[in-house]
């Protein structure tokens, strides 16, 4: 296993004109953070991955252990679940795709957990999925299937002898991204798909957990999980509990349309009615958008109130690693200077940005 770190570079991300470099020991890995004015001129991140020429592999998977998996099986797993999920089951009859990126809401349309499906076509009456969940709450969520389960045919089950990794590109010298890595033994892959809700967060992959994913994947090295979160956060996207907290999160502001997590044409499910009322009305007045700050985040308390310089309310700070985190922001202030207060009561400076996997047009 290799000791892996961090430099980064940002230009134009958190001042005008200029560059800033963030640097932990024993770097073996570039990730270059270059932000750029959109058209509506709020700062629009980009963030590409690079290996230093002593680091072997052009892949690098991390090991997610505060990610689960639960196991869905018969004949009424899909009519089951497009009543509590957002999106549509019925993408899963086509041949493609065969994961889904999804959230379960409560009946006042907030997100109670983000998940992730896989089809499992080789299910007993090809109804079958591997439900990806944030590990601290699947006994909750297993209450919450348990409980709209009534008579469904479904078996449910926790698969603690699976484990979830990510796979992440580096960036060859060309600059070209790399396509998938090739996997020298599928059979071993439980689940091998790409991440269904931006190709920013490459592949997911799902393996018994005495399998080594660097055993089976070319030219692939395993780095550090703070890493993978490094990457989430610094294109801004929200994964698990401490990003979307239960019952508070708003799917919509949460950017679950961006990350493909939901459809507006199936059926009823638990939570629609408040969420398809806000998407018709096309105002989302607050999203959940990724900040750079003065002071490290492990100061700052999680739902921390931003405030403009002049004091107006800009939102709440929801999570972080280190300088980099992810924020609930007003747009009208999403272009400003914002301020919090940590807990001495020290106030901390911070800065969004718009990923590059949002839409090019996106309108405030």
């Amino acid at each position: 296993m290799y000791n892996t770190g961090v430099f980064c570079v940002a230009r134009g991300a958190f001042t005008s004109n200029v560059w800033f470099a963030l640097y932990a020991r024993h770097a073996r890995k570039v990730c270059v953070v270059n932000s750029v004015p959109s058209s509506g001129g709020i700062r629009v991140k980009k963030y590409s991955q690079a290996t230093s020429g002593d680091v072997p592999g052009q892949f690098t998977c991390y090991h997610l252990p505060h990610r689960t998996v639960l196991k869905i099986q018969g004949q009424d797993t899909h009519p089951f679940l497009q009543g509590i999920i957002t999106n549509d089951m019925g993408l899963f009859e086509a041949p493609e795709p065969k994961a889904m990126y999804s959230h379960m809401l409560n009946v006042q349309g907030r997100t109670l957990y983000d998940i992730m499906l896989y089809s499992l076509k080789e299910a007993e009456d090809g109804c079958g999925v591997l439900l990806e969940c944030d590990s601290a709450v699947k006994d909750s969520l297993l209450r919450h299937l348990k409980v709209y389960k009534i008579r469904r045919k479904v078996n449910i089950n926790p698969c603690p002898e699976l484990t979830v990794w990510a796979v992440l590109p580096q960036q060859n010298s060309t600059g070209q991204e790399l396509g998938a890595p090739e996997i020298s033994s599928p059979d071993k892959a439980l689940i091998w798909q790409a991440d269904p809700r931006t190709e920013a967060m490459g592949w997911r992959l799902v393996l018994d957990s005495q399998v080594d994913p660097v055993d089976i994947i070319a030219s692939c090295r395993q780095g550090d999980t703070k890493e993978y979160h490094r990457h989430r956060y610094a294109i801004g996207l929200p994964e698990g509990v401490k990003d979307l907290p239960p019952g508070v999160a708003l799917p919509l502001e949460s950017n679950l349309v961006y990350m493909q997590g939901i459809s507006f044409s199936k059926g009823c499910y638990i939570g629609q009615e408040l969420t398809a009322r806000t998407h018709h009305t096309g105002v989302v007045r607050k999203r959940l958008m990724p900040v750079h700050l003065s002071a490290p985040d492990q100061d700052l308390q999680e739902g921390a109130s931003l405030h403009t310089q002049s004091g107006k309310p800009a939102g709440k700070h929801r999570s972080g690693v280190e300088e980099l985190g992810l924020s609930l922001v007003r747009m009208a202030h999403a272009k400003e200077v914002l301020t919090l207060k940590s807990s001495d009561d020290t106030t901390v400076t911070l800065e969004a940005s718009v990923p590059d996997w949002w839409p090019k047009n996106l309108k405030k």
